[in-house]
């Protein structure tokens, strides 16, 4: 059962950058280099061209067990492997962070497969034998303090801000209003109060640092989208268009919550349905278009690959059968087809997402 515990006019920190992990210099041994991988060895020695994030996938005999990323990888060296010329030892400086839902320890006989990016549809970088010191423990970064000003704080809250220091209840969920005040958005915290004091905005309100404020706040750059969402939910089509993958992202997250509001009726099939493909650059973009042209501006149709298959199982507004015109698709093809979801299928973001609609019964129409 909920319970409410305080309400407060704003919050300070609620828009920040991930605290990124602590550099290290990890090894990749006998590494059989793909793409981006394969494109910086070749490149001069020194030119120290960034990798970005790598995802290294962590298998069994069978299945895939594990997911670390290696953050803002950068190549600094590399060597033939001793146990064959054609493989590589590889010299990284990059941040290390295991990825949530993955078990610690390693296989008895692991193998490693590495991706040029953490999204579902990154393409393969390659793969190695062994990753020197990647399973070494780390302490957590350091959690970055949320504060709420102008709050006005029920028990057991209240209770809290009398003995700041000395008072935790586990984590509450962070209820975001838009001016309608109608909840658009929610952030996991910490009940941990390191400090109260009277607030600026006046007698009986207090201004409360809690210690975490939580790790998956939304970064600076996005701030534009919720500014916009703020103002209620989107009615206009396309508001999603002018942002870049960051902001169209952010809004994908927004519109999770928006599609409960109303309560969701009964699926409705049959049809034909309208989508504008002019700005689908990007995969966000084409979820953020895909929800629009099946349900309208601001609505929920999945935020990626498997969001948007449980979503065409039903439940969410819209089941097949149905018809999707899909205008300026040439324009969606071209920008997604480097973007490959199934590495052993060879098939682009876009042609798959082509084959899931027809196969759960939609009439694709690309004009």
């Amino acid at each position: 059962m909920e319970q409410l515990w305080g309400r407060c006019a704003g919050v300070e920190g609620l828009f920040v950058d991930p605290v990124p992990p602590p550099r290290e210099v990890l090894t990749l041994r006998g590494c059989s280099p793909e793409g981006l991988l394969s494109e910086v060895l070749a490149e001069p020695a020194g030119s120290y061209r960034g990798l970005s994030d790598v995802c290294v996938e962590v298998w069994d005999d069978e299945e895939p067990v594990q997911w670390w990323t290696l953050v803002d990888a950068v190549v600094v060296a590399h060597q033939p492997y001793r146990g064959d010329p054609a493989r590589y030892d590889i010299v990284v400086g990059a941040g290390v962070r295991k990825e949530e839902g993955s078990s610690f320890e390693p296989p008895a006989a692991p193998r490693f497969e590495l991706f040029a990016g953490t999204t579902a549809a990154a393409p393969g970088a390659g793969r190695c034998s062994a990753v020197d010191d990647l399973f070494k423990p780390r302490a957590d970064p350091a959690p970055v303090p949320l504060e709420v000003i102008g709050c006005e704080a029920a028990e057991p809250l209240l209770g809290g801000t009398q003995r700041p220091r000395r008072w935790t209840r586990g984590s509450a969920d962070l209820l975001v209003l838009d001016r309608h005040g109608a909840v658009m958005a929610s952030q996991s915290v910490s009940l941990a109060v390191t400090g109260a004091r009277p607030s600026v905005l006046g007698e009986g309100l207090e201004d409360i640092t809690l210690t975490d404020g939580g790790a998956d706040r939304p970064p600076p750059a996005v701030r534009p989208v919720w500014a916009e969402w703020y103002q209620g939910p989107p009615t206009a089509p396309n508001g999603w268009a002018p942002y870049d993958s960051q902001g169209r992202a952010a809004w994908l997250d927004l519109t999770t919550r928006a599609w409960r509001v109303p309560a969701p009726r009964p699926d409705r099939s049959g049809g034909e349905y309208h989508l504008d493909g002019r700005f689908v650059t990007d995969v966000p973009g084409l979820h953020c278009a895909l929800a629009e042209a099946l349900l309208g501006p601001g609505r929920y149709f999945g935020r990626e690959w498997n969001a948007f298959k449980d979503c065409l199982a039903g439940g969410f507004g819209v089941v097949p059968p149905f018809t999707l015109a899909w205008h300026e698709s040439e324009t969606s093809r071209r920008a997604l087809a480097d973007v490959v979801e199934d590495p052993e299928g060879r098939l682009s973001y876009f042609e798959e997402a082509v084959r899931l609609l027809e196969r759960s019964g939609v009439t694709v129409h690309l004009r």
